[in-house]
């Protein structure tokens, strides 16, 4: 560990790996400790998972000043589910990537699907829109969260299944959360975002300042 007063800690998303973030990771060890936590994200619940990832990260932060998180899709609900029952003293700023905030349509749609339930296991069922969705039921964010959000989807299945903007699997709607301080839709995919330059740019810049990088200096959205 570098000698580093604050830590970021990176969750990737669904059915993918900390591979998928190692870009992210090289890009914020120029001014963080990072901990790119990986977690079995098709294997357990979301209330399961949130323990395994973010107790042994939290760990591995020591002493630091502040830690923050920056996730992508499946990550930012774990951050909520484990703060839905624990505290972080020295709590940052959050930064999620195409979170499926309020659930995401895909999930309704393919639920009864033995192969999307065998890729995504028990949490892709509870990433849907009803009254079993595991996000919906979290609740509104209390500490400082930034969203970038993806409107662009090259699936014309799911661009018919998902209503609105979208990034293909999440829309730009359902990606908001109550308490949110402040909201970015970026030109990019829901796959590859994390990967995207403006998108890492946007990273560092929100967790430098607690907004994003305007260039007309425009007030941040309304959450």
């Amino acid at each position: 560990m570098r000698d580093h007063q604050e830590s970021v800690i990176l969750l990737h998303g669904l059915s993918r790996t900390a591979r998928s973030m190692r870009k992210l990771e090289r890009t914020l060890q120029q001014d963080y400790h990072v901990v790119n936590q990986s977690y079995p994200a098709n294997r357990h619940s979301i209330e399961a998972l949130a323990e395994m990832a973010i107790a042994p990260a939290l760990e591995e932060c020591g002493g630091v000043r502040k830690i923050h998180f920056v996730t992508h899709s499946l990550g930012g609900i774990l951050v909520r589910q484990y703060l839905s029952r624990h505290g972080i003293k020295n709590i940052g700023r959050t930064l999620m990537l195409g979170p499926p905030n309020q659930g995401s349509e895909l999930s309704d749609f393919f639920a009864g699907n033995r192969v999307y339930q065998f890729l995504n296991g028990p949490t892709g069922l509870q990433l849907g829109t009803g009254r079993l969705s595991v996000p919906i039921g979290l609740g509104k964010f209390e500490h400082e969260l930034g969203i970038i959000a993806g409107r662009k989807n090259t699936n014309p299945l799911f661009a018919k299944l998902i209503p609105g903007e979208n990034d293909g699997k999440v829309s730009v709607e359902r990606s908001k959360l109550d308490g949110m301080t402040d909201h970015l839709v970026l030109p990019v995919t829901h796959t590859f975002m994390m990967r995207n330059d403006s998108v890492i740019n946007q990273v560092r810049y929100y967790l430098q300042h607690g907004q994003f990088e305007r260039a007309d200096s425009a007030q941040p959205e309304s959450p």
